[in-house]
């Protein structure tokens, strides 16, 4: 009980936010020793493939898992996002860190803001939901998928592949490189994926190491994921559907946004709810049962059989 042994991707962002765990674990138990388990994930075998060809979000931690079931590892540190909304039996989220900023950045080669890019720029993005947001905003620039990793992306950028590329905040400002930032996105604008910003931290359920993490739960922010979870739950998606959904939670109260759209932005479905942070299970099936009747189902039976 002395050693905890975390489990991780290698890329660099994986390593920068299973570091910040591993030295919040140190100084919470001094007398333990804590320890870096790197495993490679399906994504990562399959760097130049889009995911959804390659099973979704799920391959980020799939092997992972796994190591948790077969007690090689104690814990992983997971990006929330790339955690389905089904965890395996014998799992569970054992504490969700503090959020840090859920929104979408742009970063163009002449640092010049989403609307200012000329007609027929190039953006580039691992991301359905990111695709369809920027053309349904607009429509006259080229948007194609890119894979790799936040570093990998840069450098691709700055070889002149694209014009532009679309990323998460978060993972900017956990390597420390917001300097390069071009346009924060407005919600309005491009929805961020379903708990982004968020840390998940994924143990043995009932395992000696369930009560250790408890010091690192942020209430507030797992209140939010849970809302935009039971989203996108409700509706399915994950990688291979547009979805965006984002949560915001204040005096017990919250507030749910959504966006569902086809992959080149023409259709798009976007609502809001309010309500008890008691039920953001319930918020979250609602407001995806209320898209799903305005036409998102539509979207998404053309998508399923695409």
């Amino acid at each position: 009980m002395n050693v905890i042994r975390i489990g991780t991707r290698g890329s660099a962002l994986a390593l920068t936010q299973s570091g910040w765990v591993k030295r919040k674990l140190e100084e919470r138990y001094p007398g333990s020793r804590v320890e870096m388990v790197i495993i490679k994930t399906g994504g990562d075998r399959f760097l130049e493939t889009p995911i959804q060809a390659i099973g979704g979000k799920g391959i980020f931690v799939k092997e992972i898992e796994e190591a948790l079931l077969r007690n090689e590892i104690d814990l992983a540190v997971h990006s929330m996002k790339d955690l389905p909304t089904e965890i395996p039996s014998g799992l569970a989220v054992v504490a969700v860190p503090e959020r840090e900023d859920s929104r979408d950045v742009l970063i163009s080669a002449a640092r010049a803001p989403l609307r200012d890019l000329p007609s027929g720029a190039r953006i580039g993005t691992g991301s359905l939901r990111r695709r369809a947001q920027i053309l349904h905003y607009r429509s006259d620039l080229e948007v194609f998928p890119i894979r790799g990793n936040v570093d990998t992306r840069l450098k691709k950028l700055e070889r002149g592949e694209m014009d532009a590329v679309v990323m998460a905040l978060a993972a900017l400002r956990r390597m420390g490189w917001e300097d390069r930032v071009s346009d924060y996105l407005s919600p309005d604008i491009c929805l961020s994926a379903v708990a982004q910003g968020a840390l998940g931290l994924e143990a043995r359920d009932e395992d000696w190491v369930k009560d250790r993490m408890e010091f690192l739960h942020h209430e507030p922010t797992a209140i939010e994921v849970a809302a935009e979870r039971a989203f996108l739950a409700r509706l399915g998606g994950g990688c291979h559907v547009p979805v965006g959904a984002r949560a915001w939670v204040s005096d017990r109260r919250v507030r749910l946004m959504g966006v569902v759209a086809d992959p080149d932005g023409k259709k798009l479905f976007r609502g809001e709810i309010s309500g008890s942070a008691d039920e953001v299970t319930v918020l979250g099936t609602e407001l995806a049962e209320r898209l799903l009747a305005e036409g998102a189902a539509e979207v998404l039976v053309t998508i399923g059989n695409g």
